[in-house]
């Protein structure tokens, strides 16, 4: 793929996550619980990762338990603590534009008989911590709440230290899905001030398959699934050691790149943000305008163009050897427009996300600047929108 701009879905495997995994596939096959010398080999590696994410993440070794994938860490996280609250209350509180998987679970919570609230963003996604502030005021029988880092559609950054503060005063926990952060931009849960956090290794270039549960010492959890005594009780089945160690290796070194990287990646999507306004008519673009970091992740690029479908766009660019997305018009899975985009009260087709990782180039860029405005106009004749 000439230029692959989709790194938010998913994102190359690191070199170093590489030689990391395939190292450990052949000291770390065994099982890390037996006591002879291959388990207790592969039981020193899961360790030795456990300690390097716990690091990185400013957590205890103990409070990480790695899963099968960010999603699943979503939905323990979520539903573990609403059960381990359960006689606090049966609210289960989330913001307009968390990801689909904790909406899922807090869906999930709410056919088992709770109740969810949910609290609305502005135009840019971000949510005001006054209304979580309101909403608790409103249902003091709230369990747990959940407000992501970062968005992952239009990158808006949400005030998570902010509202965690508020919910401690009132004595509940947050659950926060870092998956568009963790080893994008630097995360501490003493800063964030989160109970509960997750991540996905493959979104900053470990493997696929590892997602990351953080259960800070003192939160009451529960586990919604049949127990299982292997990663702390919170996660059943066999851990991947393989997986999880390349993961743990992928984290400890982007620790190292995001600093400097951050600045070349936030000044593509600069270029980006102020240039495609002027090449094609009729784009809006979405999130904040801000370089800022605490404000909007530095690389994704959001932006919708009237008159014409996202699928459509998609297809054209692909065919022009570029890799983007599109989270906001009807998928064909669902035939919904994207919840992020309506709570955010923007233009829902024509939508596509561009994200840059440690693999991007200027040539990408140019090169999506070059294909985007003829590929845009061609859309348009073909639907008969052209000069609208």
């Amino acid at each position: 793929m000439p230029a692959y701009l989709d790194h938010a879905s998913t994102t190359p495997l690191h070199p170093v996550a590489r030689e990391a995994l395939l190292a450990a596939i052949d000291d770390g096959w065994a099982d890390p619980a037996r006591l002879y010398r291959e388990g207790r080999r592969a039981r020193m590696l899961l360790d030795a990762a456990r300690e390097t994410v716990a690091g990185v993440l400013g957590a205890r070794a103990p409070e990480i338990s790695f899963t099968a994938s960010g999603t699943a860490a979503a939905h323990l996280a979520l539903l573990g603590t609403a059960a381990g609250r359960r006689r606090a209350g049966g609210v289960v509180m989330v913001s307009a534009v968390e990801h689909s998987s904790v909406l899922h679970a807090a869906q999930r919570h709410e056919g088992d008989g709770g109740e969810v609230v949910t609290i609305g963003v502005d135009g840019l996604g971000r949510v005001d911590p006054a209304a979580f502030a309101t909403a608790l005021d409103d249902r003091p029988d709230t369990a747990v709440a959940a407000l992501q880092h970062a968005n992952h559609e239009v990158g808006t950054v949400q005030p998570v230290a902010e509202v965690a503060r508020l919910l401690h005063e009132r004595g509940v926990p947050l659950v926060t899905d870092a998956a568009m952060t963790v080893g994008r931009v630097p995360v501490s849960l003493a800063e964030l001030g989160a109970d509960v956090l997750t991540a996905s290794a493959h979104k900053f270039g470990g493997p696929p398959g590892v997602g990351f549960l953080v259960v800070r010492t003192g939160t009451r959890w529960a586990g919604p699934q049949p127990a299982d005594e292997r990663e702390y009780g919170r996660v059943p089945g066999f851990p991947n050691v393989p997986a999880v160690v390349a993961a743990a290796a992928a984290l400890a070194v982007r620790a190292t790149e995001i600093e400097a990287e951050a600045r070349q990646l936030a000044a593509w999507s600069r270029r980006l943000r102020e240039r495609l306004p002027v090449l094609v008519e009729d784009v809006e673009l979405l999130g904040p305008d801000s370089t800022d970091l605490a404000v909007r992740l530095p690389h994704v690029v959001a932006f919708s163009c009237l008159y014409v479908a996202g699928e459509a766009l998609l297809g054209e660019l692909d065919r022009a050897g570029i890799a983007v997305s599109s989270g906001s018009s009807c998928t064909s899975d669902t035939l919904t427009p994207s919840h992020v985009l309506v709570a955010m009260g923007a233009l829902t087709h024509g939508n596509l996300r561009v994200s840059f990782g440690r693999d991007s180039t200027e040539a990408d860029v140019d090169a999506l600047l070059a294909a985007l405005p003829p590929v845009v106009r061609a859309v348009r004749e073909r639907a008969g929108a052209a000069g609208l």
